[in-house]
């Protein structure tokens, strides 16, 4: 967006440690997203946010990945977040992992060991949450909080070196089990975990938990501002504790509202429900809020950082309509999108005085929203069209200006044509209009002196490029298909995607590009899918030209 904007509360922190000379002035931010699945319009927020505000601030943005759950982390989502944030336009400094760490961070949990803060622990987890007491009670201790030193060293390398198995020891922070905010309970640090790590192997055995590693993460790598959700404040007392006990960088936590959008699921737990139970097809399924199945919709890079920019920082949760990002995405494509006629529900028309055997050449501007148009391409014109079957009505009322008995209309960058007739099959159903043409009425060379009020689009039969597409829609029918108390299964839109077998277009679309975005006149922008090959291409609707959805709201 080009209009000046107010700063946010995040930037205005920011601008009031560099005034103080905070951390030499220095800004360094990351974006540690786990490798446990593909990355979502919610990440984009956060992505938009780290790496804009190192730009902002000339500072660095490092891409850390938490990988300290092995069980659920793939090398395949690792590849994944790197090429979304890639697509989104942003590069990191340095490309690190938790993993990176883990020598270290053992080396910490040794350090609060001998400093009395921390012990091992062989409760199981049933006794270790009873233990934490309950929002109103204190906790109580475990049996093994009194553990001397010594023995909380020996069996702490005990673990590392794999002597115990799964679940049958953890290592707790020592802290204050009578404390209001739970997480200061004696959270665990560590756990046991024989399981093959994506970068690691197994090399370990024990991992670090979140609230261990992200802090101390944050301190290693020397970040100034630590951008987190909101779900992270109770944490962040124990985020503090952790690097006030181990006296290291003084990493800072901040906390703003997640992106939560109308229509739209956020968790990723619900999204592998999605693909695992086949509701879509695959995490870049179109339907999908992942950046992944933005882009193959269509989505561009521009209108995701426009949408974020948009809807701004706040301090306090809020529900986004999802069609200020469609909204974002029309603006976008409206100017870089070139102009292509498609019918997707053809009916042929035969002009019946245009002389058989002959073809012409019409030229159309790729984007009349550019300056220059961005050049033209060359639009083939016979004697036989295909058009919208709605375009054409038997027995049209006052206000239809298309086709129909006695009716006018132009067809674009050609002729004005007359209906003079149609043909049914048995069933009834219209197959052939019959119309004739005005030689004089040719566009932007019209001597005819015939006004019209309607314009309709037309692909030459013997010149189209047929196409598989795909017209994709919101995946749910409800506002909040997350709410609490729903199975959000019972909600999808059973019209979601709907698939037309083959659809007729203009011949230049035999070119067109993955990652190039088309307005079809009249129906909407598309673009090509990765399942296309040679001869046989599929388009995606990205969005339709307006809100639909709006207008179905207003009949509601």
């Amino acid at each position: 967006m080009s209009e000046e904007r107010s700063l946010n509360f995040i930037e205005e922190i920011i601008e009031e440690d560099i005034k103080n000379g905070k951390h030499g002035g220095r800004v360094h931010t990351r974006f540690p997203p786990e490798p446990n699945g593909y990355l979502h319009i919610g990440h984009a927020k956060s992505i938009c946010l780290n790496f804009g505000l190192a730009q902002k601030y000339n500072g660095q943005t490092n891409l850390r990945f938490d990988d300290t759950n092995p069980e659920k982390e793939e090398t395949e989502y690792v590849d994944s977040i790197k090429e979304d944030v890639k697509w989104l336009g942003f590069e990191w400094q340095n490309e690190l992992y938790a993993s990176d760490y883990f020598e270290q961070l053992y080396g910490f949990a040794v350090k609060l060991i001998n400093k009395g803060k921390a012990y091992v622990d062989e409760s199981t987890p049933d006794e270790i949450a009873g233990q934490k007491g309950t929002p109103t009670e204190a906790g109580t201790p475990s049996p093994w909080r009194d553990r001397p030193v010594e023995e909380n060293l020996r069996l702490f390398a005990e673990m590392r070196e794999g002597k115990y198995q799964d679940g049958e020891k953890v290592l707790r922070a020592k802290i204050d089990l009578a404390s209001p905010n739970m997480h200061l309970r004696d959270p665990i640090m560590y756990r046991i975990r024989h399981a093959e790590h994506h970068r690691t192997g197994d090399a370990w055995c024990i991992y670090p938990m979140y609230d261990f590693a992200h802090g101390q993460s944050d301190s290693i790598e020397g970040i100034t501002h630590s951008v987190c959700t909101l779900e992270f404040i109770p944490h962040r007392a124990l985020y503090d504790w952790f690097i006030e006990e181990l006296e290291i960088f003084p990493s800072k936590q901040y906390e703003f509202a997640r992106l939560n959008m109308t229509y739209t699921l956020m968790s990723k737990r619900r999204l592998l429900q999605l693909v695992n139970e086949g509701f879509v097809n695959g995490w870049d399924d179109p339907r999908m809020p992942t950046i992944s199945a933005l882009r193959r919709r269509g989505y561009t890079a521009a209108s995701i950082r426009d949408f974020c920019d948009r809807i701004g920082v706040a301090k306090r949760e809020n529900v986004i309509d999802v069609s200020l990002l469609e909204f974002c995405i029309r603006e976008d494509l409206n100017k870089t999108a070139w102009r292509r006629m498609a019918v997707l529900d053809p009916v042929k028309l035969v002009i019946t005085n245009y002389p058989e055997g002959q073809e012409e050449v019409f030229h159309g501007e790729n984007n009349p929203e550019a300056e220059d148009g961005e050049g033209s391409r060359e639009i083939p014109f016979s004697r036989e069209l295909w058009i919208e079957r709605e375009d054409f009505m038997e027995n049209p009322s006052k206000k239809y200006f298309r086709l129909g008995p006695g009716l006018m209309v132009r067809l674009k960058h050609a002729y004005i044509i007359k209906c003079d007739g149609f043909i049914k099959d048995e069933q009834g159903n219209v197959t052939e209009v019959h119309c004739s043409y005005i030689p004089e009425s040719k566009s932007g060379d019209d001597v005819s002196g015939i006004k019209v009020k309607g314009t309709i689009h037309w692909v030459s039969v013997p010149h189209a490029v047929t196409a598989e597409i795909r017209l994709y829609d919101r995946l749910f029918r409800i506002e909040d298909p997350g709410a609490d108390g729903l199975d959000f299964r019972e909600y999808i839109n059973p019209e979601s995607l709907q698939i037309i077998p083959e659809a007729y277009m203009e011949p230049d679309m035999v070119n067109a590009e993955f990652g190039k975005g088309f307005q079809f006149i009249r129906k909407g922008y598309f673009t090509l899918d990765k399942e296309s090959e040679p001869g046989k291409l599929v388009i995606n609707r990205t969005v339709t030209l307006r809100d639909n959805w709006a207008k179905e709201a207003r009949k509601g």
